[in-house]
C-alpha cells in the first residue's frame, strides 16, 4: 500500500510540475508575482526531473498493474492518461513559439506596392537614411521579426499585452543571435537567445534569467506612428506586408491599434491611470515619466522638463501619431504653439515655424531639426512595472 501511495504521489508531482512550467510563463495570476526564477529552473531542469521520475515510476507502475486492487489500477491508468495529455499540451501545444509563429514569407514593399492601410499603426526604424515600417497588427502576432537595415541586423519586437514596441540589436557578446519566444514575465513577452539560453524581457531588453542575467541588448531608436505619417517623413520607406499564411491571426488583432479589441489582456481601459490605460512613457538619461493619454489628446501639446531636459510632446491630428522632442536649440529653450489646422508649430521665442517631422521650415533657425527623445505608448501597468521610479505628469 505504501508503494501505491508513493506511485500516485510521484505521478501527481510530475503532473503539477508540467502545469507549473506553463503557469509561471503564461498570462495567469503568477504574472503578478516574482516567479521568473522558478520558471527558469523548471525550463532548464524539467527533463532530468522527468527522467528521474520515470525511472522510479516504471517499476512501481508495473508492480501496481500486477498486484494492485482493481480501483488502484484504474486510478493509475487515469493518472497516466492525464500526465500524457499534460505532457503533450505543455511541450507541443502551449510552447509560446509554437503558438505564435514567425512569418514564413517576409515581404517588404515600396509605398507604390504597399497593401497595408495607411491608417494602421507601425513601428518605424531609420538607419543611415534607410527606413522601414512594421505594422503593429502584424508584429503583434509574431511578437518579433528579425531584419536588416543598411546592413545592420535588427530585431523588431512587440508585446500586445503590454502595448510595447521596441527594436533591439540581436547581437549578444559580439555574435548574431536568433531569438525565440518563450513566454512572459509580469505580462511582458520574453525571448530566449540561441547560444546562452538566457531569457530577455521585451519591454527593456534586459536579461531576467540565465547566464547573462542583468545584461542588456542595445536598443535601436524607433517611432510609433500611423503609416501615412511615417510615409510623409520617409517617402522611400519599405513597408512590411502581411504574410497570407497568418491572415486569421492578424484578423484576431483587428481593433488593437485603437484599443477596441475584445481581449481583456489587450483592450484599452478608457479611464486614466488604470491597469490598461494608455500612457506615453518618456525616458531622459535614465529618468522616467508618464503622461496620461486622455490628457494628451485634450491638450495636443505638452511642455515639460525631465531631469533638467526641456521636452515637448506633440500629438498629430490623427490622434495616434505622436512625437517627443528636446526643445532646446543651442542655448534657447523653445516654447511652441500648435496650429491644429496646418499642423505647424510656432516658437514664441524665435518666431520660427516647425513641421511635424521636427524640422524648422521658416525663420532664423530654418534648417535646424529637433532631436527626438525616447518615448513609447503603452499600458500603464507595463510602464510602472518596468520603470518603478517613474514620475507622473500633473496637469498645469
Amino acid at each position: 500500500m505504501k508503494k501505491s501511495w508513493l506511485l500516485f504521489l510521484l505521478l501527481m508531482l510530475l503532473i503539477i510540475l508540467e502545469f507549473l512550467r506553463v503557469f509561471y510563463i503564461m498570462p495567469f495570476s503568477s504574472q503578478r508575482s516574482e516567479t521568473i526564477d522558478y520558471a527558469y529552473f523548471l525550463h532548464r531542469n524539467l527533463w532530468w526531473i522527468r527522467l528521474l521520475g520515470i525511472v522510479v515510476l516504471v517499476p512501481l507502475a508495473f508492480n501496481e498493474f500486477r498486484n494492485g486492487k482493481w480501483w488502484t489500477r484504474i486510478l493509475l491508468l487515469l493518472l497516466l492518461c492525464l500526465y500524457s495529455v499534460m505532457f503533450y499540451m505543455v511541450n507541443f501545444k502551449f510552447l509560446a513559439d509554437q503558438m505564435f509563429l514567425q512569418p514564413k514569407n517576409k515581404l517588404l514593399t515600396t509605398v507604390s506596392e504597399n497593401k497595408v492601410d495607411s491608417n494602421k499603426l507601425i513601428i518605424g526604424v531609420e538607419i543611415n537614411g534607410q527606413a522601414k515600417a512594421y505594422p503593429i497588427e502584424i508584429i503583434g502576432y509574431h511578437h518579433q521579426v528579425q531584419d536588416t537595415i543598411d546592413g545592420q541586423p535588427i530585431m523588431v519586437t512587440y508585446c500586445t499585452v503590454c502595448r510595447t514596441g521596441r527594436v533591439f540589436s540581436p547581437m549578444v557578446n559580439g555574435k548574431f543571435q536568433h531569438f525565440r519566444l518563450v513566454g512572459m514575465d509580469h505580462f511582458n513577452a520574453m525571448f530566449e537567445d540561441e547560444d546562452t539560453k538566457s531569457w530577455w524581457r521585451q519591454a527593456t531588453g534586459v536579461a531576467v534569467a540565465g547566464p547573462l542575467k542583468d545584461t542588456s541588448l542595445n536598443e535601436i531608436p524607433s517611432e510609433q506612428l500611423r503609416l501615412d505619417a511615417w510615409i510623409r517623413k520617409f517617402p522611400n520607406t519599405l513597408i512590411m506586408q502581411p504574410d497570407t499564411l497568418f491572415s486569421k491571426d492578424y484578423e484576431d488583432l483587428k481593433g488593437f491599434d485603437v484599443g477596441t479589441i475584445e481581449s481583456s489582456l489587450e483592450k484599452r481601459d478608457s479611464a486614466s491611470w488604470q491597469f490598461k490605460s494608455w500612457v506615453i512613457g518618456v525616458l531622459v538619461d535614465g529618468k522616467a515619466k508618464a503622461y496620461d493619454w486622455n490628457e494628451f489628446v485634450q491638450k495636443r501639446i505638452i511642455h515639460d522638463t525631465i531631469n533638467i531636459t526641456s521636452v515637448v510632446l506633440v500629438l498629430e491630428n490623427d490622434e495616434m501619431s505622436f512625437h517627443v522632442w528636446n526643445r532646446k536649440i543651442d542655448n534657447a529653450v523653445l516654447l511652441f504653439e500648435l496650429d491644429v489646422n496646418t499642423q505647424m508649430l510656432k516658437d514664441s521665442l524665435t518666431n520660427t515655424l516647425w513641421d511635424m517631422n521636427g524640422n524648422c521650415v521658416e525663420g532664423i533657425l530654418k534648417g535646424r531639426k529637433l532631436s527626438s527623445v525616447p518615448a513609447y505608448q503603452e499600458f500603464w501597468h507595463s510602464w510602472q512595472s518596468f520603470h518603478p521610479g517613474t514620475g507622473r505628469y500633473i496637469k498645469k
